[in-house]
């Protein structure tokens, strides 16, 4: 079982820690996604630079390539991967919801074909379970399924319920331990009365934290931001709350201050390999050729190898020239500030000045939803 600390409030945001098997994670934090056994372009050495305390692995891929069993036989994806902390897999329902036309789901589950050799498998309740256990994740999350946006109601609703039938099953077929948990997720789409009916149907099978799915997926920040307006204060308030798949800097701020601990996304990644900085004065492409004869760091208030170390003029050069040092250094730097974001979070709300600082920090970043 995990252990959950709350230990401050600002408003409706939450300062707490949550203790796993391999290590405490202080909350509210940001999950780096290493979908393969490994974060795009860093090494393990470089993700501990940067602060993060938490890294995400993916049950769908590790599944098809190496296989559970053959992590497995490495003494578990910590070991595999050389990452010593905390690890959360996901379910994989949301990498089979992107095979379309390759998947069909049933009350039992899902059968798929994989998009790297064609191969048949089936995915289940109990084999996700299984193969996250494999794994050795300190969190695992229930089997579901994620909805494309925006899908008819009737089949939002059926959905939600099958989901709701496998989160029991998962939690049937997961072996508790200490430091180990599980965590349910709702769903319910952009429907309120759904989404109720999902957080009531998770607490009644309890789980050790509780997860918000089915967002980021193209409904726009206003709507995400009402769904959790709506749907966060019915979680229970002594479990973890992870908002999956998100986000830009302004979404997280702006669900931290809605009651939101955990955060994932491949936003830092992604776009420090296509040039994409994040910086203390907003967001640059580095690709612009306004940087090839800029003598100035990429961000003077960090202390990333890539800030303080090379120019703006560098970094241009290098991904010009596709030099793979490029999305190194960038994604090392734009992760860094996601985890100093998450820092400074922590830091107001145990002053209890969230709001301030929700206000100063969504002013600077309030174009990042246009990338």
């Amino acid at each position: 079982m995990l252990k959950y600390k709350k230990i401050k409030t600002s408003g409706k945001a939450r300062r707490g820690q949550l203790i796993t098997a391999h290590g405490t994670v202080e909350l509210p934090t940001f999950m780096a996604v290493g979908t393969a056994g490994t974060v795009k372009a860093m090494s393990v050495e470089a993700i501990k630079r940067t602060g993060t305390q938490i890294v995400l692995g993916n049950t769908y891929h590790l599944m098809l390539r190496p296989s559970a069993e053959r992590v497995a036989d490495f003494g578990g994806l910590h070991k595999f991967m050389n990452w010593p902390g905390p690890i959360l897999t996901d379910s994989g329902g949301f990498q089979v919801m992107s095979l379309s036309g390759l998947r069909k789901i049933t009350e039992k589950g899902t059968t798929f074909q994989s998009h790297l050799s064609g191969e048949k498998f089936e995915l289940t309740p109990e084999r996700s379970i299984e193969i996250q256990h494999l794994l050795d994740a300190d969190i695992s999350m229930a089997f579901d399924e994620c909805l494309p946006y925006p899908s008819p109601e009737k089949k939002v609703a059926e959905s939600m319920r099958r989901s709701m039938r496998w989160a029991g099953r998962s939690k049937d077929a997961f072996r508790d331990r200490d430091g180990y948990g599980l965590f349910g997720i709702v769903q319910g789409g952009m429907i309120k009365d759904l989404r109720l009916e999902s957080v009531k149907a998770l607490k009644k099978i309890g789980f050790d934290g509780y997860a918000v799915g089915g967002l980021a997926v193209g409904e726009g920040q206003e709507k995400m931001f009402e769904v959790l307006d709506y749907t966060v204060p019915e979680l229970p308030d002594d479990k973890p709350h992870y908002l999956m798949g998100v986000g830009r800097p302004s979404d997280i701020v702006g669900a931290v201050a809605r009651g939101i601990d955990m955060f994932d996304c491949v936003m830092p990644s992604r776009s420090g390999r296509t040039g994409q900085a994040f910086t203390s004065h907003g967001v640059l492409n580095i690709r612009n050729s306004c940087y090839q004869d800029d003598h100035s760091p990429l961000d003077a208030n960090c202390t990333c190898p890539a800030c303080t170390h090379y120019t703006r003029g560098y970094l241009h050069h290098l991904f010009r020239c596709g030099e793979i040092l490029g999305a190194m250094l960038m994604t090392e730097h734009n992760l860094r500030f996601y985890q100093n974001l998450m820092a400074k979070i922590r830091e107001a709300i145990e002053a209890d000045q969230m709001a301030d600082f929700v206000a100063a920090f969504q002013e600077k970043y309030k174009d990042d939803r246009k990338m």
